[in-house]
């Protein structure tokens, strides 16, 4: 968290939070009613300031303002930052894989050390090189060969996962 905002913390306590106006697209981008947030050092800040609260809602802390974040997905979104290097939307490395699911529709969760994450759609074709199995079968062994691990694949429900790596998508 940046000092501003530890500072603004201990000199406005008691401002009340914000919801509705904040979001997270699936491909990683802050997004306001107005569109997305294209400014570098603002989503920068976003991203520094992005944290979560014990029952598994995500806000950025703006100054002494907890603003709410609906998710489109996931509470992160990885993207690859070469091709055997995975990095969060707010730039953090991804050093570990640890889990590896496919949904309904063909979205590529992954969890790490930052949690679980939606795969940019935009990077799912170079990942389809390290997927082994028939992606069409719901009955079939799939594998993910990533960094030298071979993690198996499970199948999940969209609607499932916020339930399933206690999130919630849209704070209230």
């Amino acid at each position: 968290m940046d000092e501003a905002v530890r500072l603004a913390l201990a000199k406005w306590p008691n401002v009340p939070s914000c919801t509705g106006w904040l979001r997270l697209s699936r491909r990683g981008e802050w997004r306001v009613p107005e569109g997305p947030i294209r400014h570098a050092g603002l989503c920068g800040f976003i991203g520094r300031n992005y944290l979560s609260t014990p029952d598994g809602r995500w806000y950025f802390q703006n100054g002494p303002q907890q603003v709410f974040v609906d998710l489109d997905y996931t509470p992160t979104v990885l993207r690859l930052a070469a091709p055997d290097r995975l990095e969060t939307h707010t730039g953090l490395p991804v050093t570990a894989l640890d889990s590896a699911w496919l949904d309904e529709h063909g979205n590529l969760l992954l969890g790490s050390e930052h949690g679980i994450a939606l795969l940019d759609d935009r990077d799912l074709a170079a990942m389809l090189d390290h997927l082994d199995g028939d992606l069409e079968a719901d009955d079939s062994a799939i594998t993910l060969d990533w960094g030298g691990q071979h993690l198996s694949v499970g199948r999940i429900r969209q609607a499932d996962v916020p339930a399933r790596f206690g999130f919630i998508d849209k704070p209230a």
